[in-house]
């Protein structure tokens, strides 16, 4: 049988001239031979090649076989993505489910965290509600904006229709009833200013001041005649408003007190990343590893603030405010809003795309924001010297529509605005894809701050040395001793220092700090008070000499709100500059605007320094016998300093006989704490 086989598949000669595939080998060789294997006796040696395996065969020719092997790899791949395919298919299957029910897996999880967070909420209170009091205020405010933006969005329509008529009827009374509401406020602001200056009579100092101030801008108006009085006296409103929740009622004073202690709480977290660059020994003797990281950290956080939208929230709320009630445009009030919290040159960010359309008393109102009002980055930086961070916080606030109404005294709107329409405004976010990029962008982003802080304070103080060592020589030549750039200030402007409401003996060292923060920056204004404080803090001796070594609590408060703002001679450059560089087609109007903004944004500042002082109240010591029966002489404190002022006024040598009057009257500690008192002060009574 086996012969029969061969011979029906013996090779022929046939089939070898025509170079075809011999039926013999069909049962071995699949697919054919190619042809380039060449005669019968080549074709016979590569049958033997055959059974030794099909690479070799391969490697003779590059024809067919190489093609089938690359066949075996597509279909090897092939198989492999359609085994990925079989093993992703629940993932598929999951994600067009989550796609499918988003909204309501959206709800689960949002109930769920609810439900987690209202659990922790419980337990906070449950365990210690004073100690959770804080989380309590920031729980209420957040379910407040949530309940209300619900409310707008789910009944915010059929309100509007229900409130339609009530509404009408009072647009129709409003020229009437206006009057009767401006007339009843100020019968009410009559009679508190009354009964409050009867107590403190020098708050009148400050209240003329503040209306001296007021007239000097409506003297310095582009056009009187253009004046938005609404806008004005709204902005007026709106700062006193703020000015006494904050200085006079309890729950302001507790807020932003404690907003203050957590904000110096907080920057005491760069101590960690300072002290690790530079060490602990830098970080504690070094003005320069000690403060400028505070202003690399909080730039990095606002630049997380912003890119989780919260900044934009806030700016968004407070400029809604501004803009219901002083009926400024949304382009200007954004921007003003926004120098609450950065700078002068990063407000105007936000509403880059239109500063080429706004007129010309827009431009004013973003420059006078921006003269008024100082970065959330450096306000850290002057927390960390000992500048009280309340005050700080709500200087930066109560700039704000103070700003706007100065803004549209000096500069009325004469232009049709083309941004009346607020749903023309859209606020501008920043372009990072996550938080940690977010970080970075804004630490690497006060690099450039940090720089020019320190460039600025070795050139600036360098040049006020030089300058004062030149008035030195100058005044030397006639007899004049100690004349410097100082005392210059304090001459010219201590009458302003005066109206604020400083007392005459603290007005040439305000009118110091005013002088500094004007011609040079406010930066070395603040440091020089920061000793004032540390000076008054530590108990000295109010005068060392002819010297006066600290000025008083008020004087402190007024100072702090005046010198909060950007405006002086060397901001101009850096206004100029940015706004330019974002609106190049507009540098001449920008350059005719910017003097004028720099004076309104100079008398803003002031204009709170006037309201600080008519709203100071000046802390008592409740019990100073008691206070001194207990005290610990071995260190002083301005607690120390004013219980002994008040043993040493009610002293009294009578025939060589040391006696006490008031408080201290037929109390025998009386001569032992006059004794520790007169080891750190002076005083008649000591002589004795």
């Amino acid at each position: 049988v086996a012969i029969l086989e061969m011979e029906e598949n013996q090779i022929t000669l046939d089939s070898l001239e025509k170079g075809a595939d011999n039926p013999a080998f069909s049962s071995v060789v699949s697919p054919p031979f190619p042809s380039c294997w060449g005669t019968g006796a080549a074709q016979g040696a590569a049958v033997n090649d055959v059974f030794q395996g099909e690479e070799r065969l391969c490697e003779e020719c590059d024809g067919p076989c190489g093609e089938s092997k690359e066949e075996r790899r597509e279909e090897g791949k092939g198989r492999f993505f359609s085994y990925c395919r079989k093993a992703l298919q629940p993932v598929s299957k999951a994600k067009r489910f989550c796609k499918a029910h988003a909204k309501v897996l959206r709800r689960v999880i949002l109930g769920l965290l609810g439900v987690a967070y209202l659990c922790y909420f419980i337990a906070a209170c449950w365990l210690n509600f004073q100690r959770a009091l804080a989380l309590v205020v920031m729980t209420a405010v957040v379910v407040f904006f949530i309940c209300w933006s619900l409310f707008k969005k789910h009944c915010g329509a059929k309100a509007l229709l229900v409130l339609s008529p009530a509404w009408k009827y009072f647009q129709k009374a409003w020229p009437w009833l206006k009057w009767l509401l401006i007339v009843a406020l100020l019968i009410v602001l009559i009679i508190w200013l009354a009964l409050d200056t009867s107590r403190n009579p020098e708050q009148l100092i400050s209240l003329a001041g503040f209306c001296f101030l007021v007239l000097f801008l409506f003297a310095c108006s582009k056009h009187h005649g253009a004046v938005s009085w609404r806008a004005v006296f709204w902005g007026l409103a709106l700062e006193f408003l703020f000015g006494l929740f904050v200085i006079r009622t309890t729950p302001g004073i507790q807020a932003f007190q404690w907003l203050g202690d957590q904000i110096q709480f907080f920057l005491g977290y760069t101590t960690a990343g300072s002290s690790f660059v530079f060490g602990n020994t830098l970080i504690e003797e070094v003005f320069a590893f000690q403060t400028l990281p505070i202003v690399v950290f909080f730039s990095c956080v606002m630049s997380i603030l912003y890119y989780l939208g919260i900044m934009q929230w806030l700016i968004v709320k407070i400029s809604w405010l501004l803009q219901v009630s002083m009926g400024t445009t949304p382009t200007e009030t954004l921007s003003v809003a926004g120098n609450i919290f950065v700078g002068q040159t990063e407000a105007p960010l936000l509403i880059r795309p239109y500063l080429a359309d706004m007129t010309h008393s827009e431009i004013h109102a973003v420059m006078t924001g921006g003269f008024s009002t100082i970065a959330g980055s450096v306000m850290g930086a002057y927390i960390s010297f000992g500048i009280d961070a309340a005050s700080l916080i709500a200087a930066s606030v109560m700039a704000a529509p103070c700003a706007l109404a100065m803004s549209k005294l000096v500069y009325p709107e004469v232009e049709e605005s083309k941004f009346k329409d607020k749903a023309n405004i859209r606020l501008s976010s920043g372009e990072e894809q996550n938080i940690l990029e977010a970080a970075s962008n804004g630490a690497a982003a006060s690099v450039g701050l940090v720089a020019n802080i320190a460039a600025n304070l070795i050139a600036f103080l360098a040049v006020l040395e030089f300058i004062n060592a030149a008035l030195r020589w100058f005044g030397e030549m006639v007899d004049i001793e100690g004349l410097s750039f100082q005392v210059i200030c304090s001459y010219i402007l201590m009458p302003v220092a005066f109206l604020m409401g400083a007392d005459w003996a603290d007005s040439p060292l305000l009118a110091e700090l005013l002088g500094i923060k004007i011609f040079l920056n406010e930066f070395v204004a603040y440091q020089q008070l920061a000793t004032y404080k540390k000076n008054r803090l530590s108990g000295l001796e109010e005068w060392d000499g002819s010297r006066k070594q600290w000025i008083s609590e008020r004087a402190e408060s007024i100072a702090t709100f005046a010198l909060c703002g950007f405006a002086n001679l060397s901001s101009i450059g850096i206004m100029l500059g940015g706004l330019a560089s974002m609106v190049p087609q507009r540098k001449g109007d920008l350059a005719s605007i910017v003097l004028r903004a720099l004076l309104t944004g100079t008398c803003v500042s002031m204009l709170n320094a006037c309201l600080a002082g008519f709203l100071h109240v000046p802390t008592e010591v409740d019990d100073c016998v008691t206070f001194l029966s207990t005290a610990n002489f071995s260190s002083t404190s301005y607690t120390t300093y004013t219980c002994c002022k008040q043993l040493f006024a009610s002293s009294a040598f009578e025939n060589g006989t040391l006696s006490f009057t008031g408080a201290w009257a037929g109390l025998a500690q009386g001569v032992l704490c006059l004794t520790q008192c007169c080891r750190h002060y002076n005083h008649t009574s000591c002589a004795g």
